[in-house]
């Protein structure tokens, strides 16, 4: 009994002093950086550019813009007469802040059932599946940082209808997007680890 005492204490005080296991790398502005201090990072937007086409710049500035790079990121929660919460904002969590019911399109699709939203390798790959599919749907190239990103956020169905053309904030974050993938691109190409 004590040894199940013992085992439940390490474990609390593991899960306590090790939570930055998803945390966000300390320099979010410098690609190189980010690569250095997670390699399993950079690991995994490589298989993702292998397996699905879609560069490690703009992989790495959807990432940066959807979750600061928190694997444990989630939506606001919603607050009824401004105290009282009552739920999340969306299902959105994860590194690539996937919605519940399009991360379970994307495990059905490929055979991932056991994916989960704050693995950076499950992510990535959710990302490139994704992106692919804004590519064969909408005819988006893989390394259009900024359109990706709007149907990344708008959706398929909604980046055809131009739903976002009324949204100038969304227009003004693609952009910023799309202006940290070329900062990350440039970057990458000078840094040795990524060579």
């Amino acid at each position: 009994m004590s040894r199940i005492i013992s085992a439940l204490a390490l474990l609390l005080t593991l899960s306590a002093c090790g939570g930055g296991y998803n945390s966000p790398p300390r320099n979010l502005d410098n690609a190189c950086s980010i690569i250095t201090e997670r390699p399993k990072y950079l690991r995994a937007f490589r298989a993702t550019e292998r397996r699905w086409g879609v560069p490690v710049h703009v992989q790495m500035a959807t990432i940066h813009q959807e979750s600061k790079f928190d694997g444990d990121a989630r939506t606001p929660h919603k607050y009824v007469l401004g105290i009282i919460p009552m739920g999340r904002i969306s299902s959105a969590y994860g590194y690539g802040q996937a919605l519940d019911g399009t991360w379970d399109d994307y495990k059905a699709a490929t055979g991932r059932r056991f994916a989960r939203r704050d693995r950076i390798d499950d992510a990535t790959d959710f990302m490139g599946w994704y992106m692919t599919r804004s590519f064969q749907r909408n005819g988006i190239a893989l390394g259009d940082a900024r359109n990706q990103y709007l149907a990344y956020h708008e959706g398929h169905t909604g980046y055809a209808r131009g739903s976002y053309r009324s949204k100038s904030w969304l227009i003004r974050v693609a952009s910023s997007v799309e202006a940290r993938s070329n900062a990350y691109r440039v970057q990458l190409e000078g840094c040795r680890k990524f060579r």
